[in-house]
């Protein structure tokens, strides 16, 4: 079965655990990203390339470079994050490896410089400026409303978990060593200039991460500096290498990536086990007993026509129900992804006035955060098939929400009582 999640969700828990701690109070400038739908802030994030012609001709096939030079353009971004806010931040407790690692590529390998326990503001200062080392962040939008608010949108967008880092680096100096991500990357440069130096995959499309050598990755399919405002895009596999050319103080940008764990392998690892409960039910040929002794056995060959046979019932059975549930994958995304972004001075989601009636009419506040799902519990049902319907929600959920949804489910499935379960993730109160 996929990873549930991978290292997003591990970040994202993190994040929903810690939503409530204080924001950087920094005045933000006018934004020129659009925050009306989550298709109008993808589009506004890469314009002035169309949405149709990046998914055509760069997504999950090369990296795309857009060189702004927009002076507005870059003081928004520069107001994501900046180097200057760290001081406040390491007074609000931030622990090495949990929030920040230090970190510097010496001689093609990645030398790590964490110390024990909270970060120290004059240490970390002393690192950066003494040691050339760079300062990795994680997850900045729990501090900086423009970056959760960009996160939840793009997670809405993409039907995917999203992560982010800033990466601040000083002059003459480089983080990581060449490697490659199993996550499609956006960079967005902040402050300073980066220089960049991609590659063409050794693992197209890669499934984890991995350093390269520098024997082994060749010369450079692109090379170019990124200035406050560009926007770099490449897909999960590319290889690539960034330092702080001398001349420039140092260096901010934020990397946010997106489908980890996310391809048809891991839905149809996801999919098939339900595909195949499904049709063992109706189809007497998915029951009959597997060979004596087979398990036992080193050479299985002879099994290989029979299994084939078997998954092209499936497929059959596939093309003619047209029906296919993941479980997994949607569960954790439900359960890990961001909530909406409230605002500081938003009132607290409590229910209020009095409980609709089975005609009232329901209109959801947040409908891309929630998902209704009505399926077969294998597990729990009093018998084989049985529905039940499971809510997902991870924001600090309604009561009275809760309620108009359970009885609109129960009067739309013929007035049965269904067993409900309810998902959410941290802070869920329902």
């Amino acid at each position: 079965m996929p990873k549930k999640g991978g290292k997003i969700a591990e970040v994202a828990k993190e994040t929903q655990a810690e939503c409530k701690r204080p924001k950087l109070d920094t005045a933000v400038s006018p934004s020129v990203l659009s925050f009306e739908s989550p298709e109008s802030l993808f589009r506004s994030l890469i314009s002035p390339i169309k949405e149709e012609v990046f998914f055509r001709d760069y997504w999950e096939q090369k990296p795309l470079l857009v060189q702004r030079n927009d002076v507005l353009v870059a003081a928004y971004y520069q107001s994501l994050f900046q180097l200057a806010q760290l001081k406040e931040l390491c007074s609000q407790g931030l622990c090495y490896g949990r929030d920040v690692n230090v970190c510097r590529c010496v001689n093609g390998k990645k030398k790590v410089l964490n110390k024990e326990g909270r970060v120290n503001y004059m240490q970390l200062k002393k690192d950066f400026d003494q040691k050339k080392a760079t300062i990795q962040f994680h997850q900045p939008q729990r501090f900086k409303e423009e970056l959760w608010k960009i996160q939840e949108k793009l997670e809405c967008y993409f039907g995917s978990l999203v992560g982010s880092n800033v990466y601040i680096t000083p002059q003459g100096s480089q983080g990581l060593p060449p490697h490659y991500d199993d996550v499609e990357v956006f960079i967005l440069q902040l402050e300073g200039e980066k220089h960049w130096r991609l590659y063409k995959p050794t693992v197209p499309l890669a499934r984890e991460y991995n350093v390269e050598p520098e024997d082994r990755i060749g010369s450079p399919t692109h090379e170019f500096i990124l200035k406050p405002g560009d926007l770099l895009y490449f897909p999960r596999g590319t290889i690539h290498q960034a330092d702080t050319p001398q001349g420039i103080s140092y260096s901010t940008h934020v990397t946010i990536s997106t489908y980890q764990n996310n391809s048809w392998g891991d839905f149809l690892l996801d999919a098939i086990p339900g595909l195949v409960f499904d049709t063992a039910k109706e189809d007497v040929a998915l029951r009959t007993s597997i060979p004596r002794q087979l398990l036992m056995q080193v050479d299985t060959a002879d099994c290989t026509k029979k299994l084939s046979s078997l998954l092209r019932r499936l497929a059959d059975r596939l093309e003619n129900s047209r029906e296919l549930r993941s479980s997994d994958m949607k569960k954790d995304f439900i359960m890990h992804r961001l909530p909406p972004c409230l605002g500081c001075d938003s009132d607290p989601l409590t229910p209020g006035g009095k409980l609709p009636k089975i005609d009232s009419k329901i209109r959801l506040q947040f409908r891309d955060h929630a998902i209704i799902t009505v399926e077969p519990d294998q597990e729990n049902a009093v018998s084989i098939g049985s529905p039940f319907v499971w809510l997902g929600w991870e924001w600090e959920a309604c009561e009275l929400l809760f309620c108009c949804i359970k009885r609109v489910v129960q009067f739309c499935l013929v007035g049965s009582c269904i067993p409900l379960l309810l998902l959410g993730g941290p802070g869920a109160v329902c």
